[in-house]
């Protein structure tokens, strides 16, 4: 397939409620989506770089310069075989990993599409549906939080995750097992704390976490290492995996149990199966992590999702949970048992909203060859 034009816009989609981590509160997305256009299908990606470059170097404006200026001239005009031909092509812009996430996936959707299979298909997938959990920002208060868990719960989902923070963790655990004992429960710390926090950080053993989620630096291994050695819970790597070079030197390591995989983070589809092979050869349980996407993001999530070593619950959760109205459709449900069925259509298997998006948009460039 020969990509003919590319097309960058950025959309402002407002959530239907705010998240906070420890890095701040969001309330309105701003979201830079890519169509490839080819001579066949049209592809969709979105990259998750956020407002600002506090989780990654990236942010949305980063991503769009880094797009504009080197990747989509890598792509025009060229006849891709191929969407994992995009990783050489890109090889000499080193870093930007969101932005080429977006562009290397909108390729994969083109292909499936081309070639008339589902996109989990093409990558490898074989599982039909996919466990779903969700990730519960820091709210206002307690009883805020609480109340919020337990429309999660009646809605199936089958892993409760909270943000946390010095001063937002071990009262809010007591009082989440003191009501539900037997929950499946994580934590994400978002690189809140440090090593000479350790004694505290000993405490969350005694809540049965299923993980606590890169509780110290970004970009570190070796005193996550250490950590892991002291603790009872499992340590999950999310922040820290760029590829699967980190993936296997965090797991040689000791660095952690489990790896979160978000398919933007390590820059796109190649790359995240790559860090999901390294992680099933060695025995270690993968899942895929949320950024906030629209049904774009989403319906790439679930493709990925798909590969059997994903064996937890992810944060692949239903559009509602974050959108009045999602920009694709039909829009993804989770089921009252906790799943999301896999859609069986070519490509991404959900239809654009393109006057919706058309709508959203505020601001649009068309590069061609």
């Amino acid at each position: 397939m020969k990509v003919e034009a590319i097309t960058l816009r950025e959309i402002r989609m407002p959530l239907v409620h705010f998240f906070e981590t420890s890095f701040g509160r969001t309330t309105e997305r701003r979201i830079l989506l890519l169509t490839i256009h080819t001579d066949g299908p049209e592809g969709w990606g979105e990259c998750v770089a956020g407002e600002d470059p506090f989780y990654s170097e990236e942010s949305v404006d980063t991503a769009w310069y880094a797009t504009e200026r080197y990747l989509a001239p890598a792509l025009l005009g060229k006849n891709i075989t191929s969407a994992a031909e995009a990783v050489a092509l890109f090889g000499k812009v080193r870093g930007h990993r969101m932005a080429k996430g977006a562009a290397e996936n909108a390729l994969w959707d083109a292909e499936a599409q081309a070639k008339q299979v589902p996109l989990w298909k093409l990558l490898g997938g074989t599982q039909k549906e996919i466990p779903c959990g969700v990730s519960i920002g820091i709210q206002n208060s307690h009883e805020q939080l609480l109340e919020k868990i337990e429309t999660e719960l009646s809605a199936g989902y089958r892993r409760i995750k909270v943000k946390c923070k010095p001063g937002w963790d071990i009262e809010v655990f007591t009082k989440i097992r003191a009501r539900w004992p037997e929950i499946v429960l994580s934590c994400d710390a978002n690189s809140a704390y440090t090593l000479d926090q350790i004694d505290h950080l000993k405490k969350f053993d005694a809540f049965n976490l299923l993980m606590i989620e890169q509780p110290l630096w970004h970009d570190d291994f070796y005193f996550h290492a250490r950590l892991q050695k002291q603790l009872k819970s499992s340590i999950c790597l999310d922040e820290a995996i760029h590829g699967w070079r980190d993936a296997q030197a965090a797991l040689e390591l000791g660095a952690c149990k489990i790896i979160n995989i978000k398919v933007g983070r390590v820059g796109g589809f190649s790359e995240a199966t790559a860090v999901h092979n390294v992680a099933h050869r060695a025995g270690i349980p993968v899942w895929c992590g949320g950024m906030l996407e629209t049904g774009i993001g989403r319906s790439h999530n679930i493709a990925l999702s798909t590969l059997p070593n994903f064996t937890l619950p992810g944060d692949v959760s239903a559009s509602k949970r974050y959108w009045k109205e999602d920009i694709i459709e039909p829009a993804v449900e989770v089921s009252p048992q906790g799943f999301i069925k896999v859609p069986q259509a070519p490509g991404r298997g959900f239809k654009i909203k393109a006057d919706l998006i058309e709508k959203l948009t505020v601001r649009k460039q068309v590069l061609s060859f």
